[in-house]
Order: structure tokens, then sequence, then C-alpha cells
């Protein structure tokens, strides 16, 4: 066997060198702060729980994303966790019972058996912000508003807003009276935009012609916010259900329009992003070169019912280290650091300890080593001055 494979990582799992490693936790550090300005708390939750807990109305999706094994102790099914937003539903749930609005947010690495497109391998740095016990679209907006925030402290340019509401589809979905598997059949042609498919589809379900025609208009319903104009024309048989999510979508575009007037929005009635999932407003982040959304959330009521307490819910997540890669992570200024000698001497001791407490970094000899001062990066080294030490810098000698 080649010596060379025991390093080797496994498909799609990364690891971070000192230089990015420090500019990723700034970046973490920054926005973990911002979220605490808009009222949003921290939590940390578990990297593995019982499996039945962790999948707990969060889609067959993350299911098959989830790594599974079993806990030695009690024979149960453990998952490792693909994504944190159902732990924080349940700790707003079960844990924090408040009737008042609630905001969360968390950062924390997740594992998935295979990569979504939504970063760049299988193991994100998942970091979001939650916001429960309110339905109106104005926490949509609010969640919307934070996301775009977090996309310009993390240096994120030339960003776009993909804007849908999943009741349209659902609502057309129970008026027409599909079965799961018609339903199924007509979201992932919907998904390709696949108008021949949407077409012969809903001729073998025997649909009405007028909820026909609507599911095909569907699949081109999108653009700028005169859609919203034409899903009202083309879909003015739909049912209330779908008049209302159309409402609720126009209303979020009007709210959004007025926070942020220069962000490009883009409407896509048929946009289904984690519709088993999901249960209103969706949306998604995107830039040039991105192929894939950078953040994205939405609406999600009622996750916390399993947990015995059914709240509405909105959040939004991304992965840092895409952010860190479309973005411009902060900037790090190079720290002296301080060479000290290896002498065992209380006074050395001493002057170490008050530099450190400066916060100033200090990397002492060890006997026999390879490299000096210089070699190491130190600008500075304490020498011995009569009875005390004190700096010199090394240009000095």
């Amino acid at each position: 066997m080649n010596s060379h494979k025991h390093w080797l990582l496994p498909e799609g799992i990364d690891e971070l060198l000192p230089a990015q490693a420090m500019q990723l936790e700034a970046l973490r550090r920054r926005l973990l702060d911002q979220f605490s300005t808009w009222g949003y708390a921290l939590v940390i939750t578990p990297f593995i729980e019982y499996l039945d807990s962790l999948l707990t109305g969060a889609g067959k999706d993350l299911e098959r994303q989830t790594f599974k094994m079993t806990d030695q102790i009690s024979g149960r099914l453990l998952g490792i966790r693909a994504d944190i937003t159902p732990q924080a539903a349940r700790i707003d749930a079960h844990q924090l019972r408040c009737e008042e609005p609630n905001r969360l947010c968390y950062i924390g690495s997740v594992f998935r058996t295979r990569g979504d497109g939504f970063s760049a391998g299988r193991s994100p740095l998942q970091i979001g912000a939650e916001l429960y016990g309110h339905a109106g679209v104005e926490s949509d907006v609010e969640i919307l508003c934070l996301m775009m925030e977090t996309l310009k402290s993390a240096g994120v340019e030339n960003v776009f807003l993909d804007l849908g509401h999943v009741g349209i589809f659902r609502g057309l979905s129970r008026q027409a009276q599909l079965n799961p598997a018609q339903e199924n059949a007509l979201f992932a042609a919907l998904q390709r935009k696949a108008v021949p498919e949407i077409r012969t589809l809903v001729a073998d379900f025997s649909l009405e012609p007028q909820l026909a025609q609507m599911f095909i208009h569907l699949a081109g319903l999108n653009g700028k916010a005169v859609v919203l104009q034409q899903a009202r024309e083309q879909l003015a048989a739909a049912s209330s259900e779908v008049q209302s999510a159309i409402d609720a979508l126009e209303r979020a575009g009007q709210l959004l329009q007025n926070s942020l007037p220069e962000l490009p929005v883009h409407y896509d009635l048929a946009e289904l992003r984690a519709y088993q999932y999901q249960t209103g407003l969706v949306f998604a982040a995107f830039v040039p070169g991105s192929g894939k959304e950078i953040a994205r959330g939405g609406r999600y009521d009622r996750i916390g019912e399993k947990f015995g307490r059914a709240r509405p819910a909105t959040g939004f997540s991304a992965d840092l280290k895409t952010l860190m890669r479309f973005g411009q992570p902060p900037r790090l200024v190079a720290a002296e650091k301080i060479y000290a000698p290896w002498q065992p001497d209380t006074a050395l001791d001493r002057a170490i300890r008050e530099l450190r407490n400066q916060g100033k970094i200090v990397l002492r000899e060890l006997p026999g080593q390879m490299g000096d001062a210089r070699s190491m990066g130190c600008s500075h080294m304490l020498v011995r001055c009569g009875e005390g030490w004190q700096l010199q810098a090394l240009a000095d000698q």
C-alpha cells in the first residue's frame, strides 16, 4: 500500500490550513456579532442525535443526506446532523417554549452523504438564523434582509435574489386532487421547466382543461415583478389558497423593495426548493459564477408540531466556507511574533507571561530544535538585560 494514501481525505471532505482557518474564524465572529445586533441568540446543537429526533419533520431529502450508525449503548439508530435547522426548531418548541417571537442563530459543521450543490463539499460549516412565532410575511422579509446583510458582511457582491412560494403549486395540486405519485411527477417536471413533459402528464392525469392549462402556465411564470400580474391572469381560476400565496409573494416583494431598493429580485412561481419541507415563501441568493445558490431559506411552519408545539417559523442558512470563497474575507493584520530563548529563569518566565497577557504571540525556543527566530517568522526576541529581560527587534541584531 502506498504511504500517501494514509493522508487522503474522503471525497467532499476538506481541511483548512492556518491562514484560511484564521480568516474563516474572523468571518464567523463578524457574522455572529451581526446576528446578535438583530436580536438573534446563539444556540449550539448536538453533532449527533437519535435518528428519529434528528429527522422529525425534515422530509425525505434530509434523511437521504444523513449518515446513520448504531449507538453501542442503547442499540438505537443515531444520525450525524446534515442540517441544523430542525435542531433549532426543537429547541424553540421543546426547550424554550416562549409565546413571543423567538430569534435564534447557529453555526456548526454538518455532514452529508453526498453533495447537494449548496456547498463545495459534503462538510459545510452551516451558519443560519431562524425566527419562530410569527406567521406574517413581515418575518419572512426580516429573515431575507438579514440574509442579504450577511452576504454583504461576508464581502459577497453582485447578489440577486430568487423568490417563490410553494403554496402556489401545492394549492393547484390540491385543487386538482392529485395523488402523491402524480404530484411528485409534476413536481419533477416543473423543476426542469419541461413544458412538453408537463403537457403529457396533465393529459395522462385526465385533468380538466382549465386546471391542466394552469399547470402548464406555471412553468413559464418567472421573471421580474410583472410576472405576478401575469400569474393573476393565467391562474385566475385557481383556488383561494393559490391566490393567497400570490398575495403573500407580492407583499414580500413590496416590503423587500422598500428595504433594499437596489436588490435585483427574480420571481419564479414554479420554484419548489425543499418542497417537502417548506410551507410558504422560499428564496435563494445567487452570484455570477456560483452555479448554485450560496444562501437559501424560507418558511417552514409547524415543524415543531412533532416536538409537542407547532410554531410558525422562517429562516435561512448558508455555508460559511462558500461565503468566504465567493466573498472578500476579513483582512487579517499579521501579528508580530516574539522569540524567547529556552532558559530556566524566573524573570524570563514572568516576562513571557506578561507579554502573553497583553495579547502578544510568544514562541519559546525548544532545546535542540531546528530553525531560529527569523526562520519562525519572529520580528523581536527577548534578550537579557541585567537582571531582567527586554524586547529587541531582530533588525537591530
